[in-house]
């Protein structure tokens, strides 16, 4: 009995592992579950790439009401942005400067990019580390999973596990900017020796530091659990809703350089009589998302599990806004004559754009260990029906004769998506020093686009149409070894190949005549670990060659998103350092430095001349990739006594590019930011614990920019006065700010 249960600790596949005890007690038989690695989708201490793992502690240690993007700092090569400079609301983040929508993200095994735009929006999902077990980032391919292809990075994410004894949990935080942070716990515990349930709670309110940037989010998680011998049941849902003030516009440059780092140019409606700027209150982004997952665990055989889950997701809503001076041809609107007797062609305007989309589909795998194997069989597939349409609201001064209606519809198109992938994995131990990996995954992805875009097409005067119908199928072999020199040093080696289709807005915002291309990347990976008792290092390096890499161009569109475009040829390349160390019994430190170079080759940029109209082709050469750093650097430092500890998590990024050109006029400048966070555990009657907990986050003040874009470039003047103007925005981040929290646990 023990082995088998060793065994479901070891090999049990993309959802739950359990391993159970069985104690006599009163002839009642009681089973006691506890997860473990994930191991289809996870890599092990012998799988040859480059992983972190964060476990419960060190979630809960961190988590302060920020989205998980900002959780994920503390491990190598990633970067985190926030649109209202807080860390909550719209934030994002890259891996080895990978943009986050070409990189994989997964809860539990099951896909959560959006098939669409292949990106995560973490504000739908408020306070899910609240619920997390653990997680582990992969960087570079890693291995297979579901979903989207894994093109800088995966992040696999699994759930709380289920408690074996009742619980409640309380938290509450309140803070800088008015941020105020409720959480409320409960689990059942195990209940008639075959069932328990747990479930989640919580809202997040934020005035953020952007002005207007405020944000109003809500979010649940719940599970229930059936087990019985050899069969494990789970059923579990979560969710969010956000309202959300936009401040994706970013700050202009110039009210940087005047020093209002607060500016937020959304939601302006024009002046009041006395010059003051008005703004649109309902300047909103507003949307809900619910998730829902059955998933089964069963042992068929002492050496083979199968696992299977069903999902389904639903997500809704859309995004407010004023706009000025709008044509109104291009909202299907008539002219008018005002008043005064002058032709109306243009008219201030209230928008809304709506997404309204459905999500589901299947994934198993089936699981194989024994003496030297280690064998998955596993894949999924899934199915995305998604609705994009805008309305009009309202119409400043519009004639009553034209029968304007509200809610007048004036685009629609619809995007129809089926992903479906099949892998094998194995690991072979030749000897006891040495492991062979392989990986091979065949991935089919169906994609339609049809309808009319949201973008007007001056040349056919018409909304600009919609008519894609894309097929790609790729196939992605990994192979790597793995050499355990002694117990304290081991050495790994691994070759992957990965593609990625385009998504949506490669389709929708691409330049004229542009058709995107899929990418491939070939990513070779080299690294050495040390460990003993009191220490640990480990060094990797990475070569990552592409064929019509999609890079970010250093544009967005109009919701903010990052636009990207194929370059036929480049690479990223360089080293990730971690240590770690117990320096005293109440001292711990880690670390980690990436240095990087991330290069295109044979880079020509278009820049519009404003005396000509036309678009000038410059070639510059070998280019550094836009919004990838040379060095990132993290430490963190934890002094504990008793039921007292302080950490300090410090965190440097180099200059960022904001575009391909690698000009030093069109840069985020490098930032170095100190947060420090200090908790004091008492232990009333009555209670299992209440934790006083304190984060000061950026603790000596700095200004910094996490992220920035081009909302426009061009050459100006004649060839005496020529010269280069650009319309930079930024999205500055807070100064000093402090949020306080409770945790009460019983």
């Amino acid at each position: 009995m023990k082995k088998v249960f060793l065994f479901l600790a070891a090999a049990m596949g993309p959802f739950f592992s359990l391993s159970a005890q069985e104690n006599n007690s009163d002839s009642l038989k009681i089973v006691r579950l506890q997860e473990v690695e994930v191991v289809s989708f996870r890599a092990g201490d012998a799988t040859p790439v480059a992983y972190s793992n964060m476990n419960k502690q060190q979630i809960e240690a961190y988590n302060a009401g920020q989205d998980i993007p900002f959780l994920m700092t503390l491990t190598p090569s990633v970067v985190a942005t926030s649109d209202a400079g807080t860390g909550i609301g719209y934030t994002g983040f890259r891996v080895r400067g990978t943009d986050a929508n070409r990189i994989n993200v997964t809860v539990n095994g099951v896909p959560l990019n959006d098939s669409e735009s292949q990106g995560v929006f973490w504000v739908n999902m408020p306070d899910f580390a609240s619920s997390l077990q653990d997680l582990q980032v992969q960087r570079g391919v890693g291995t297979s999973t579901n979903g989207a292809g894994a093109f800088g990075a995966s992040i696999n994410m699994k759930t709380e596990k289920i408690s074996q004894q009742a619980y409640s949990e309380w938290n509450a935080g309140y803070g800088s900017f008015h941020t105020a942070k409720a959480t409320l716990k409960v689990g059942s515990g195990v209940l008639g020796k075959h069932f328990a349930f747990d479930t989640r709670l919580s809202s997040i309110t934020s005035d953020g530091f952007i002005d207007r940037a405020a944000v109003n989010l809500k979010s649940y998680w719940a599970q229930g659990a059936y087990f019985a011998g050899n069969t494990f049941i789970k059923l579990l849902t979560f969710g969010g809703s956000e309202k959300t003030y936009h401040a994706w516009d970013g700050v202009p440059q110039e009210e940087l350089d005047n020093g209002n780092r607060t500016c937020n140019p959304s939601g302006y409606m024009g002046d009041d009589e006395k010059g003051n700027p008005l703004y649109y209150k309902d300047q909103t982004d507003n949307y809900s998302q619910t998730h829902y997952q059955l998933s089964l665990l069963q042992q068929l055989h002492p050496d083979i599990y199968l696992n299977l889950a069903l999902h389904y997701t639903r997500g809704d809503g859309y995004y407010e806004e004023y706009k000025t001076e709008r044509k109104l041809q291009e909202y299907g609107l008539q002219a008018f004559v005002d008043e005064n007797g002058h032709s109306i062609t243009k008219n201030d305007l209230v928008r809304q754009k709506h997404l309204a989309n459905d999500f589901y589909g299947g994934i198993f795998s089936l699981d194989y260990q024994k003496d030297q194997w280690n064998v998955s069989l596993g894949g999924g597939a899934n199915a995305y029906n998604g609705n994009h349409f805008g309305l009009v609201k309202w119409t400043k001064n519009y004639a009553s004769d034209l029968s304007f209606a509200p809610n007048h519809e004036y685009y629609r198109s619809t995007g129809e998506k089926t992903d479906a992938n099949l892998y094998w994995k194995a690991q072979y131990q030749l000897s006891a020093k040495l492991n062979f990996y392989g990986d091979l995954q065949f991935r089919f992805i169906d994609y339609t686009i049809q309808g009319e875009n949201d973008t007007w097409d001056k040349i056919n005067n018409a909304m600009q149409p919609l008519n894609v119908n894309e097929q790609f199928r790729f196939f992605n072999p990994k192979a790597g070894a793995f050499y355990q020199i002694d117990a304290q040093n081991h050495l790994y080696a691994s070759l992957a190949v990965a593609h990625r289709e385009p998504n949506r807005n490669n389709y929708t915002d691409a330049n004229f005549n542009e058709v995107p291309k899929p990418e491939r990347l070939l990513d070779y990976e080299l690294g050495y670990q040390f460990r003993n008792r009191r220490f640990a290092a480990g060094l990797n390096l990475y070569y990552m060659r592409y064929k019509d890499q999609l890079v970010l161009t250093g544009r967005v569109n109009d919701i903010g998103e990052p636009l990207t475009s194929n370059v036929p040829d480049s690479y990223r390349t360089g080293m990730e350092w971690t240590a770690a160390a117990q320096i005293a019994s109440w001292l711990d430190w880690s670390g980690n430095v990436t240095w990087s170079e991330n290069k295109i080759l044979r880079f020509t940029e278009y820049v519009e001349d404003w005396e000509t109209g036309n678009f000038e082709a410059e070639y510059l050469g070998t280019t550094p990739i836009a919004y990838a750093p040379n060095i990132i650097a993290g430490s963190l430092l934890t002094a504990h006594y008793r039921d007292f500890s302080i950490g300090l998590h410090s965190h440097y990024v180099s200059k960022q590019y904001m575009d391909n050109s690698g000009s030093e006029s069109r840069k985020i400048d490098a930032y170095f930011v100190n947060n420090l966070r200090g908790t004091y555990t008492f232990h009333p009657q009555g209670l299992k614990s209440l934790e006083l907990a304190c984060s000061v986050n950026n603790l000596f003040n700095e200004k910094q920019e996490s992220n920035g874009y081009v909302w426009y470039t061009w050459y100006e003047g004649s060839d005496a006065n020529r010269k280069r103007g650009n319309d930079l925005r930024y999205f500055p981040q807070a100064g000093t700010h402090v949020l306080v929290h409770l945790t009460a646990k019983f």
